[in-house]
């Protein structure tokens, strides 16, 4: 069972606690789409007119449309799921702040570095921060129980 597990670390390209050091970094790249943002508010119900109403949207503060702040957040998850430390990781906490909102046509950074590691616990402690261009518009940090290699 454990060898099961063991390839489909590899063959996903993740992490193990072990192999992890401070300092490590992972980042995906994503153009925010309408579709993305119609798909999200569709799946969670957020269906805010800022998100959704040109209209509605130009006369806000943010003077047109924005994607939904726990979209870009997504793109967090998708490093921690995928990459670092990646499949079998357990995702315990995030904090959030949002910087700068993220337009339909922005290209985003998900970036993760490995702060800390408590080896105990299986515990990694992670930065997270999303950017566009130079732009950070969401950064935080992050804890996950990664995978043992046994």
């Amino acid at each position: 069972m454990m060898d099961d597990v063991s390839q489909i670390l590899k063959d996903f390209n993740g992490h193990y606690l072990e192999d992890m050091v401070i300092g490590m970094t992972a980042m995906t790249i994503k153009t925010i789409t309408d579709a993305d943002v119609l798909m999200y508010s569709a799946v969670s119900g957020d269906t805010n007119p800022v998100h959704l109403n040109q209209e509605y949207a130009n006369g806000s503060a943010f003077q047109g449309r924005v994607a939904h702040g726990m979209l870009i957040a997504g793109l967090i998850s998708t490093v921690l799921g995928t990459m670092l430390p990646g499949p079998g990781c357990i995702y315990v906490s995030q904090t959030l702040k949002f910087k700068v909102a993220v337009r339909v046509g922005d290209t985003v950074k998900a970036r993760v570095t490995v702060m800390d590691i408590d080896p105990e616990k299986r515990q990694v402690s992670l930065r997270t921060v999303c950017s566009v261009g130079e732009s950070v518009v969401l950064d935080g940090d992050a804890v996950v129980i990664a995978p043992r290699q046994i």
